[in-house]
Formats: structure tokens, C-alpha cells, sequence
């Protein structure tokens, strides 16, 4: 059964390089009130501030009139933070695995560690692309498994 979400908060923010700070910073501070684990706050800002990065960047090509969509909401026992971008999404829709050795042999592209860094923090990922969107949703656990 879906949780019943509640929104604490929708914003826009320019495709910019640095925005990513503002986005983490910003929603940082609409869950104190929830009195998160530290851990979980770091892995909330984290996952918030690359999926926030990637869609400025990869979805809309740091275009700064071309804003970077986020909301938060909430749930009894989850946190749910969507990011949309006007891109078509990767490529890929199973992305490649980050070798080290691999990068560092120039076997793999020195790039690639941002959506694998994002499924590592958040709990749930679901990612939707439409026509002239992209959008993930980073769902964190605030009780139980995880937290």
C-alpha cells in the first residue's frame, strides 16, 4: 500500500553550476523538524544534491532559464524527494557499474559514478521519463529497515 504523502515543499531552481549546494541546503532544512538520524540527513543531502547536479547537467545542459523541479514530501515513515528535469533521461536505463581499476586503466570512463552514488544512499529509487522529462524520485526509509 502507497504511504499517504503530504508536501512540504516545491521549488525551482536555475540550471547552474553550484545550484546543487542550494538544492542540499534547502532540503536540509525543511526536514529538521523530523530529527533525522545524522547518517540519514548526510544520505538525504547527498543523493538530493547529485540527482540535482545530473539533471542540470545531463538533462538540461546547465541551460539556466531551463529550471531544475523539486518537491518533498513526506509520509508517516518515508521521505520522498522528486527531481524533474526537460531531458530524455540516460541512455541507459541500467547504467554501468563504476570500476575503480577499470576508470584508473582508462577501461571505463572517468565519469559515471553519480547514479550509482544516488542508488547507494536512498532506499528506493524510481525513475520515470516522458516526453520532454526526466524524474527521480529518491525515497528514503524515516522508520525501520535502514533509517
Amino acid at each position: 500500500m502507497d504511504p499517504a504523502w503530504r508536501t512540504l515543499a516545491e521549488f525551482n531552481l536555475p540550471s547552474q553550476p553550484g545550484n546543487e549546494k542550494i538544492a542540499m541546503a534547502r532540503v536540509a532544512l525543511l526536514i529538521e523538524p523530523f530529527n533525522l538520524k545524522e547518517s540519514l540527513v548526510e544520505r538525504i543531502k547527498t543523493a538530493v544534491a547529485e540527482a540535482t547536479m545530473n539533471a542540470m547537467e545531463h538533462g538540461n545542459h546547465y541551460q539556466a532559464d531551463v529550471p531544475v523541479q523539486i518537491s518533498l514530501d513526506a509520509s508517516k515513515s518515508k521521505l520522498r524527494v522528486k527531481i524533474e528535469d526537460q531531458g530524455v533521461g540516460p541512455r541507459r536505463q541500467t547504467p554501468e557499474i563504476p570500476d575503480l581499476d577499470a576508470k584508473l586503466a582508462g577501461l571505463q570512463s572517468p565519469r559515471g559514478w553519480g547514479l550509482f552514488l544516488i542508488r547507494s544512499m536512498v532506499d528506493e529509487l524510481i525513475v520515470t521519463t516522458g516526453d520532454g522529462f526526466h524524474r527521480l524520485e529518491l525515497i528514503f526509509n524515516l522508520i525501520g529497515k535502514r533509517s
